[in-house]
């Protein structure tokens, strides 16, 4: 027998007997876990660093347990093609296929909309979080001059801080837990050809929006780009359908589009357009999609969401031109660069070889701190998810989750506010003639190097007014003092990145500083990442690499002293240029992204010249992250089970890399298979949808010597939709016998779930239990997908899993000779964990089997 997508030898959540009383939305008995309920395996016996499990590298399989294959099995797939079958042919003929015009305005209309909506992001949390610390800072200054304590400013951070995070965990607890973290792991997912409930839905999208905001105005160490992201994918997958199963209406536009195969070109389209937005980023948003989150691909889906990703960041940027805080600027149209480009560099410098050398370790550094990052993030989650799992009562569950982002919130205020009393404050500094560095020196009209004018005064003496400066000869003096771990962590991330990639600033920041807050950012960003916000961790990944980068610059600038003169062969030693490559670095390190960081790394800062030691550092530190662990996100599917197909099979026995071309379909195919007739007994059918739950059969007809040969495949949603159909049934049992009957339209099969499958359900059990459907038959031919994938059983593995990934199929029939089916090989039988666990007993028989011909032999 073969389980839709999941090996045959898998356990069953419920018994046999039990399976019928428990029939889903998605037409089998087991459905995915409930978005309020949490499932921990309890039979993971595996130690702290394990092969396998968090501990891993890009050569090794995910190992799951019993438990978790069950939750692999709870997923279903989707076809990315439409069935082949009569219907939909007759249904073509009567729809012709829509010129290209509809898709290019549906691109446009997604990539409008996303940029809108980052427009209103972005806006709200700047206007939010510059209200916060505004106020802060007001207040700060009122202690200073009455000599108190900072205690209000404390309380005004931590109170309005965890209000809103507060809110924000209150809106994802109780109304929609699917709309926690990223999103980005279930959105890949869905995307290589797994259903992930929830994801998709017009309240995922609103809640998603606001708990966004709330949290990451609040101050927490999170970012809002990977929640765009899946908002892009929301709007994407909505938009393109002029239809909502939540709000209960559907228009008659765009009909042509509700098929799996554009729903999910415009999902991929809008992340795309997410980043774009996010990030000012439309090249790199297209590369995003294209290297990370889908998994088919075409030329022509390129120009398109090429063009959908250009909308996107041109309406974010049209917006942002004409509105701060929402409040008209009267300068619509015009794009400045301090606000189109997210994290501008305004000084590009000349780079030489020797740039490639601190670049190579500081992608080394990024490789080593990303895999650490994302196997204690692992932990963390698991962790979490196993305490939770152990409180069975659902108000303390709720409360564990509600409490944990708002204790996160207390430390990093507390932090903010406190920390930087415990550093000295620094006078400006400049160089005068003669690299001399002088001291209460704001600028130099003959030298680059400054201290940047933006940096947090905190209790520092700082005289704002014009007599706080004063100009004579090229260089402008002042008495004004700051705080530099104030400027880290006294305002918000963006903020902070900004200092660190300033540029000729070598004397702004020092080791101790930078070093501090690197190993506390790091942590309470990895704790806070998986908590039942919606966040991301982008914006902590450039923040966490830019501190290291920055650290070794300083580094590099005590050794070998401050070179600013435009013609200086050293003018790359730059800490604010180290800190660019070590956030492009650690960001690799965790992402295991190449081309697509590498170009947004460049929109958003404008550097150009740096390219190709960014690059170099992407790379290096793929290569050193991939040797500890997998990919943040792919990491993360695999802790969720969500079933992933990588682009690549990797099958490892016995310690030695296995070729698949060097084995076969039928060593991995789940068998005996579950056959239906073209004609078929309604109880036959209806025992199968109660009892098994297979996502599809195979269909088998008499052949002229009367053999039972392959004809095509029909999936169980289908078959749920034709048996609500009496008219269809008839008492003609052979196949080439009757008239075909009154079909069913195709778009009434093209469904991903059933409506009511209760009422379902019950019509399956009277028709198993009524004699008077005993007799009666249906004709599947019209609906049988007749250009369903079928392979012998010796086929190519290797050339199997291509083939299946590539087309993006749900089942792959298997064959004899004699066109008999002998299999189905489904998604999670070309999973690495059971091509390994199935080849590899194929090949200890086999070596058993040649050990006892030498021994009989000798």
């Amino acid at each position: 027998m073969h389980l839709d997508d999941e090996s045959a030898n898998e356990i069953l959540l419920v018994p046999a007997e039990e399976i019928h009383r428990r029939l889903s939305k998605y037409g089998v008995s087991r459905e995915q876990t409930n978005d309020n309920s949490v499932v921990n395996p309890i039979d993971d016996r595996f130690g702290f660093c394990a092969r396998g499990r968090e501990f891993e590298n890009a050569a090794t399989n995910h190992r799951y347990t019993g438990q978790e294959r069950q939750m692999l099995g709870a997923y279903e797939s989707l076809e990315y093609l439409p069935s082949h079958s009569d219907v939909y042919k007759k249904w073509l003929k009567k729809n012709p296929p829509h010129n290209g015009w509809q898709q290019w305005l549906m691109m446009c209309l997604i990539g409008f909309a996303v940029g809108l909506i980052g427009f209103l992001l972005h806006q709200t949390i700047d206007l939010i979080a510059d209200f916060k610390w505004k106020y802060a800072k007001d207040l700060l200054k009122q202690s200073i001059e009455s000599g108190s304590s900072m205690a209000m400013v404390w309380v005004w951070v931590m109170c309005f801080s965890c209000v809103l995070v507060l809110i924000s965990t209150g809106l994802v607890v109780f109304f929609r837990p699917q709309a926690a973290s990223s999103g980005i792991p279930e959105l890949m997912g869905f995307l290589n050809g797994t259903v992930v409930r929830h994801i998709f839905n017009i309240k995922t999208l609103i809640i998603k929006f606001l708990s966004c905001i709330l949290c990451v105005s609040s101050g927490m160490p999170v970012g809002p780009e990977g929640p765009m992201i899946h908002i892009g994918s929301l709007v994407g997958a909505g938009l393109s359908q002029f239809k909502s199963d939540t709000m209960n209406f559907k228009l008659p536009c765009f009909e042509r589009f509700r098929n799996f195969e554009d729903r999910r070109n415009f999902i991929s389209a809008g992340a795309a357009a997410g980043v774009a937005s996010a990030f000012g980023a439309p090249v790199g948003g297209l590369l995003f999609s294209m290297e990370e989150v889908s998994s088919f691909w075409n030329m022509k889906l390129s120009w398109q969401i090429f063009c959908c990703a250009m909308v996107s960041s041109f309406t974010t940027a049209l917006f942002n031109s004409a509105f701060s805080g929402f409040q008209y600027q009267g300068a619509f149209g015009a794009f400045k660069s301090e606000e189109y480009i997210l994290f501008k560099v305004k000084n590009g410098l000349s780079i030489n070889i020797l740039t490639f050398i601190p670049a190579t370790i500081l992608g080394v550094i990024g490789g080593l701190t990303g895999a650490l990052f994302t196997f204690l993030n692992l932990k963390i989650v698991k962790a979490r998810r196993n305490l939770l799992a152990r409180i069975k009562n659902k108000v303390t569950q709720h409360i564990i989750r509600l409490g944990e982002p708002i204790v996160i919130m207390v430390i990093s205020a507390t932090l903010s506010v406190f920390l930087p009393s415990l550093f000295s404050c620094n006078p400006f500094i400049c160089i005068k003639e003669g690299e001399e560095i002088s001291t209460n020196c704001w600028n130099s009209s003959v030298n680059l190097l400054h201290t940047d004018p933006d940096v947090v005064a905190y209790t520092c003496p700082y005289d704002a007014s014009a007599e706080g400066l004063q100009l004579r000869g090229n260089y402008t003096w002042t008495n004004r003092t700051y705080n530099e771990m104030a400027t880290l962590v006294f305002g918000t991330t963006e903020n902070a990145i900004h200092q660190l990639f300033s540029r000729s600033t070598h004397k702004q920041l020092s080791y101790l500083p930078l070093l501090v807050v690197l190993l506390i950012y790091s942590l309470m960003a990895c704790w806070a990442a998986g908590t039942s916000i919606s966040s991301g961790i982008l914006v902590p990944m450039l923040f966490i690499g830019g501190l290291y980068g920055r650290f070794i610059g300083v580094i590099m600038v005590a050794m070998f002293g401050v070179h600013t003169h435009p013609k200086s062969y050293w003018l790359w030693m730059d800490p604010g240029a180290f800190a660019l490559v070590g956030a492009a670095s650690f960001f690799g390190g965790v992402s295991r992204l190449t081309m697509s960081l590498a170009v947004i790394m460049i929109e958003m800062t404008n550097d150009v010249q740096f390219l190709l030691p960014i690059m170099a550092a992407i790379m290096v530190s793929k290569c050193v992250g991939d040797f500890f662990t997998h990919s943040y996100y792919l990491a993360l599917m695999e802790l969720k089970c969500i079933p992933y197909l990588d682009s690549e099979p990797v099958v490892n026995c016995n310690g030695k890399r296995v070729s698949l071309e060097l084995h076969c379909a039928a060593d991995i195919m789940s068998s005996p298979p579950v056959v239906v007739h073209v004609r078929e007994s309604i109880i036959y059918l209806a025992d199968l949808l109660l009892n098994t739950n297979h996502g599809g059969f195979p269909v088998v007809r008499k052949s002229a010597n009367g053999e039972e040969v392959f004809f095509g495949f029909i999936n169980r949603l289908q078959l749920a939709v034709m048996l609500k159909h009496p008219k269809l049934f008839t008492n003609i049992q052979n196949d080439n016998d009757g008239e075909i009957s009154e079909e069913i339209q195709h778009p009434q099969l093209t469904l991903d779930k059933l409506e009511k499958p209760d009422l379902i359900e019950e019509m399956l059990l009277r028709y198993t239990h009524n004699n008077e459907f005993k007799d009666l038959y249906i004709n599947l031919e019209p609906y049988v997908n007749q250009s369903a994938v079928s392979i012998p059983g010796k086929f190519s593995l290797e050339r199997a899993y291509i083939t299946f990934r590539t087309m993006g199929l749900r089942h792959m029939t298997v064959v004899d000779e004699n066109n008999h089916v002998v299999g189905v090989i489904t998604r999670k039988d070309l999973m690495g964990f059971n091509m390994e666990e199935k080849l590899s007993s194929k090949i200890g028989l086999a070596q058993s089997r040649e050990d006892l011909i030498m021994l009989l032999d000798d």
